[in-house]
């Protein structure tokens, strides 16, 4: 039983944080201590205490209350209490008793707890090894900020991310056709470039509508929390003082243009506010012409201006039009993009060119033209041997293919927009289902009939949801006339083995119609709403996901946004939106790659009236139902105003054929020139096949990976979670009972559910999606790697490899280099930790036993028995300590030697590529070049600075 004295100085093995503690009083088998850093006393039974005496010894380093500090050379005993005799920096001789040590003196260097005997349990020991490799494997990962992210693994998306991120201020147009996910491209590029602390400041711009989809994506597919400012936000920030700017409130921002409309002042504030990245979604509708750019353009322009990033989502080139199109283009580079005519004459040289690839991806043979354009952008010497081996028949037909790869590979790099414009189209990507429509007509009921002939009808949409015409007329209960709640009914009951996804456009319809299917039917329905909070949703979405869950669920027009019902293959229209790009939206949440079914869509519609009219024009004239149509919303522009007359007046046949037909011609004309405007080396150069074909494998195989359950298996046992499996590939992750509340950040006290299986998190949710990236597991390794636990430890070992008898010391070292996140300096020199193990001796024993091994053969150990021993060899420790620094060092040398190569290797390699490109493509920005220069100069500089750091020690006695 230790001796408690007052005027001592002890520690607490469990609360080290609350500094050095000085004994006042021991009475009977209690000891009290006053800890004067936080000027509070604990009382402890002496049976057991947590407490470890702190008495330094010759060589160390301490501090006194006043703030000095001195270098022990020899230690006196008076009476139980300690005197240190020592010198300063100046070398004056000074004298400190214990009571005059510094309170906040912290003992939690790995030397200094082990010297003291803070000893932790031996398995975190382990876990602080382990968690070092991992992190220094995921720095120098090639799909850093891909891995994490709940989506599908789509080739094209991937390739555009993995393309754009790895830029250090990417500026791009991502215009690829509807439906093929320029928000997941744009999303994932955000994540990794937060990732990898190339951009840490973003602001995304998006539509009013569109605002709650664009959280619900970050949120659930990216872990992204994104702070919504609106105008009534920004008040409540400035008026509780939070900050002056509410833009320098929040990292990450998501606002509606329409904050800028409603005050103009807050333009000036965002201008300020020192972005690394702006997005801008349906950019456009950003409308431009040389003489009057609208105020919606001119305020992006702005905001461009004064961002290094800049992620603009727009339609395709075609659907905008050439100057549109332009338009765009100088947003991102307003200094290559200058004069509309002088980019339109430059895209004509580009013409031959493009009917040029389309002769090699045919296989023809190249006429004297398409050669002679060929030419013209490549050079000579490296073009005329692959054209040569193209054009000789008797050549080996694998020889000419690669000859034939190889010419469109340097004219991708050499298109003008290649590098700042992606555009995927349907045509070019698989995987897409069929879609059929199945038509139910219904009678119109007299009253919706009387509603629909009243005058004044403020919404023309209205006409098309004359359920909530006629609520609004003083009539609730529509559900018990309406002929498409029975019809629903009667759908449920005869296809009971199917699940059902219904859109309509409004919140109220949806929760109305949701009770009134549960009332009349008892059928499980689910339902989904704007209204409804995000936790809420989850759950919806998991009833309906669960194989014995709701068969049916109601989602309104926006509450279902960005969200993935896939599983489902069966679509409800109850009514049907104005908007064909709405109807492609709808269509879309189960038309999507990777669907396994065909699509079934089913419509009801009552007739005569307007939902007839709208579903005769979209199925018999447009034909959107069956397939997505480009160019949709630009027939809608021009024939709208005449359906429209038609759906507001009482429709006649006649002119509704006519109208069909026109309908028909003017989508043959726009279609035939969207083909014709179609450039395929753009769409070459937006998804190169082997590159997007190499990344989905390479993620396949790391879920499929088992390190990170394995890892995340021990971290838990460690922290004491407890795990209990859920379903086949879900978890429940709770904190046990000897938990420290808070200990592992990101886990709620009532714990969480989650899975490791991307097509389990896809279909669940509700389930955090657990892999490298999730910022549970990323929180959980910083905090492994920051704490002191786990830096000192003691084991006893009985290894059939190692003498017994023997005292061994085993160390970790982490190599440091300090510099800026942005610089990725992880990439070439990653956190990764060196292994010493040594005799008494001074002996390299590492090879014969690792951390694992040793481990597994460890006994019980009595941490009493253990401190006497640790006082016996302190100076042998010590000296055992500095051996293993020096062996340490020399492999440290090396390593930054070796690190600096790579890096220098690489960036020389980049900086000439670059150089190259741009000699041939005026798109290369001068400013990538000079920032690729200025990160190879600063992290040159930086190497320099390295240095080695003790992280951890374990005292390992053999039996």
């Amino acid at each position: 039983m230790p001796s408690f004295l007052p005027g001592q100085r002890w520690i607490s093995d469990t609360e080290s944080e609350l500094g050095l503690g000085v004994i006042t009083g021991c009475e009977g088998r209690r000891v009290t201590i006053h800890f004067p850093a936080i000027d509070e006393s604990r009382v402890y039974a002496i049976e057991g205490a947590p407490l470890t005496r702190v008495a330094f010894t010759a060589g160390d380093q301490i501090e006194s209350r006043e703030g000095w500090q001195m270098s022990i050379r020899q230690t006196l005993l008076n009476d139980g209490l300690i005197t240190y005799l020592g010198e300063r920096p100046d070398g004056s001789q000074v004298r400190l008793e214990e009571l005059e040590l510094s309170d906040t003196l912290r003992i939690d260097q790995p030397k200094q707890r082990l010297l003291t005997g803070q000893i932790d349990p031996p398995h975190w020991f382990n876990l602080r090894q382990q968690t070092l490799s991992h992190l220094g494997k995921q720095q120098q990962s090639s799909l850093l900020g891909l891995v994490g992210p709940r989506i599908d693994l789509i080739p094209h998306q991937l390739y555009i991310a993995h393309e754009v991120a790895g830029r250090p201020a990417p500026r791009v147009l991502l215009a690829d056709e509807v439906g093929l996910g320029k928000t997941i491209e744009a999303c994932l590029i955000l994540h990794q470039q937060l990732l990898t602390g190339r951009a840490s400041r973003v602001l995304i711009l998006v539509p009013d509508p569109l605002v709650h989809q664009w959280l619900v994506e970050l949120l659930r597919r990216f872990n992204l929390k994104f702070r919504i400012l609106d105008e009534e936000t920004c008040q409540a920030i400035q008026d509780s003082g939070q900050a002056d700017n509410p833009f320098h409130a929040e990292q990450l921002v998501l606002c509606s243009l329409n904050l800028f409309h409603h005050n103009p002042a807050r333009l000036t504030q965002a201008l300020d506010g020192e972005w690394d990245l702006l997005i801008v979604d349906e950019a456009h509708h950003l409308t431009w012409s040389e003489e009057d750019p609208s105020a919606e353009y001119l305020l992006v322009e702005a905001l461009s201006l004064r961002t290094p990033g800049v992620l603009l989502l727009t339609a395709t080139p075609e659907q905008l039009g050439q100057a549109g199109h332009f338009a765009r283009l100088r947003l991102l580079d307003p200094d290559r993009y200058y004069d509309l005519q002088s980019f339109l004459q430059e895209e004509q040289h580009y013409q031959p060119v493009a009917e040029a690839v389309e002769h090699l991806l045919r296989e023809e043979p190249l006429p004297e033209k398409a050669t002679q354009a060929l030419l013209s952008k490549l050079d000579e010497s490296e073009s005329m041997p692959l054209l040569g081996l193209l054009n000789d028949p008797t050549r080996d037909p694998a020889e000419r293919n690669e000859a034939r790869e190889s010419l469109i590979n340097s004219l991708l790099d050499r298109h003008g927009t290649g590098r700042v414009l992606f555009r995927n189209t349907r045509a070019r990507i698989s995987g897409f289902p069929t879609r059929e429509l199945i038509a139910y007509p219904l009678p119109m009921p007299e009253e919706y009939g009387v509603a629909l002939q009243q005058s004044g009808i403020p919404s023309a949409n209205l006409r098309l949801t004359p359920e909530r015409l006629y609520s609004e007329q003083g009539h609730p209960d529509w559900w018990q006339l309406d002929p498409r709640v029975s019809w629903l009914i009667e759908l449920l009951r005869k296809q009971t083995d199917n699940k059902f996804l219904l859109i309509c456009s409004h919140d109220q319809s949806a929760v109305e119609l949701q009770q009134a299917v549960r009332n009349l039917s008892g059928i499980s329905v689910g339902v989904f709403h704007q209204d409804m909070t995000i936790v809420e949703r989850d759950r919806a979405a998991a009833w309906f996901a669960d194989p014995q869950g709701a068969r049916l669920l109601i989602c309104s027009e926006i509450g279902s946004e960005g969200r993935n019902f896939q599983f489902a293959h069966h679509l409800i229209l109850f009514d049907l939106p104005a908007d064909p790009d709405l109807l492609e939206q709808r269509i879309g949440r189960l038309d999507r790659i990777g669907q396994q079914q065909t699509v079934t869509i089913h419509q009801p519609y009552m007739e005569p009236g307007p939902q007839s009219v709208m579903l005769h024009w979209y199925r018999d004239g447009l034909d959107a139902f069956r397939q997505h149509v480009p160019g949709a919303q630009q027939i809608s522009e021009q024939l709208g105003g005449e359906l429209w007359q038609l759906i507001e007046e009482k429709p006649e046949p006649a002119p509704l054929a006519d109208l069909i037909q026109r309908t028909r011609e003017l989508k043959q004309q726009i279609q035939l020139r969207l083909q014709q405007g179609r450039d395929h080396l753009l769409e070459l150069g937006a998804c190169r096949q082997p590159i997007a074909s190499q990344l989905v494998e390479q993620l396949s195989e790391q879920d499929d990976s088992k390190r990170l359950p394995d890892y995340l298996q021990r971290l838990f046992d460690c922290y004491n979670i407890e795990t209990e499996e859920l379903g086949e590939a879900g978890l429940i992750l709770r904190p046990g009972e000897q938990v420290i509340a808070g200990s592992l950040p990101g886990l709620p006290a009532d714990g969480l559910t989650a899975t490791y299986s991307r097509r389990d998190a896809l279909s669940h949710e509700e389930r955090h999606f657990l892999t490298w990236e999730h910022p549970l597991v990323r929180n959980a390794m910083d905090q492994v790697v920051s704490i002191q636990t786990g830096n000192s430890t003691a084991m006893a070992c009985k290894h059939p490899k190692l003498k017994k008898a023997q005292l061994l010391l085993e160390c970790l070292f982490v190599v440091e280099c300090p510099a800026p996140r942005k610089l990725q300096v992880g990439r070439f020199l990653p956190t990764t930790s060196s292994r010493i193990l040594i005799d008494a001796e001074g002996r390299r024993l590492d090879h014969l036993a690792d951390c694992d091994t040793l481990l597994e053969h460890a006994e019980e150990l009595d941490r009493k028995a253990l401190l006497p021993v640790i006082n016996s060899y302190r100076s042998q420790l010590r000296s055992l300590i500095a051996a293993a620094e020096e062996a340490a060092a020399n492999l440290v040398d090396e390593q930054v030697k070796q690190s600096a190569a790579k890096m220098m290797k690489y960036y020389t390699t980049e900086i000439q590529r670059m150089q190259a490109l741009k000699k041939h493509n005026p798109s290369v920005r001068g400013e990538e070049i000079e920032m690729l220069q200025q990160q190879g100069m600063a992290l040159h500089q930086q190497l320099q600075s390295t240095r080695l750091r003790l992280d951890a020690v374990r005292l390992v006695v053999t039996l």
